[in-house]
């Protein structure tokens, strides 16, 4: 099989998915598809640019909105499209984070904004709204991909009886059946409420 840019993209995120972030090396992308790494640099000259190839690949094309969709609420779908893309993947907000000019990113932000704008939302504005949901949602995502703390050494009652208020709220919170989708969500809707705000002053 010739070795090309896609089937090499293919092939790290398939090692993106079997390893997580840290585990993506030329050399071990350079292995699994039995070759050199340096056969590799004609398509990807460093680790870089093959970050950015893997986001192009894990962040889906960006879906326009119907003709009498509401702005806030194709925005909404926006964002729970891409952040359903990211945790597809292990490492996925990272990997979009660290993307360097990457092309499928900018396609869903030029999309975005041209859709608020088109609704009627000043230029200056669209662009804060978008890029407030765009890296809510990346940072979200960023944390629900961290890796769970080290809770051997940790007095879970002295912070409690430090930060009771805290305790209280995330208790009452995560009630049985609600979970981190449901707090996305809320918290989603809160940023989509400000941006209503924002773009009603345009």
């Amino acid at each position: 099989m010739s070795l090309d840019r896609t089937r090499i993209v293919d092939e790290a995120v398939a090692l993106l998915d079997s390893e997580g972030l840290d585990g993506v090396t030329l050399r071990k992308l350079a292995a699994r598809l039995g070759v050199q790494a340096p056969t590799l640099y004609w398509h990807l000259p460093n680790k870089a640019a093959l970050v950015t190839a893997i986001a192009e690949a894990i962040v889906p094309d960006p879906t326009p909105p119907a003709p009498d969709q509401p702005w806030q609420d194709w925005l909404r779908d926006f964002a729970h499209q891409l952040r359903s893309a990211l945790i597809a993947h292990p490492d996925g907000a990272r990997i979009v984070s660290m993307a360097q000019l990457s092309r499928q990113t900018a396609a869903w932000s030029e999309l975005a904004m041209s859709v608020l704008a088109d609704r009627g939302v000043a230029l200056r504005d669209a662009r804060i709204i978008v890029l407030t949901v765009e890296r809510f949602t990346i940072g979200h995502v960023l944390e629900e991909q961290s890796p769970p703390p080290d809770t051997a050494a940790f007095d879970l009652d002295q912070y409690a009886a430090t930060y009771p208020v805290t305790v209280r709220a995330i208790t009452e919170y995560f009630a049985p059946g609600r979970n981190v989708d449901d707090l996305f969500s809320d918290c989603l809707e809160t940023v989509l409420a400000g941006a209503v705000a924002i773009a009603e002053r345009s």
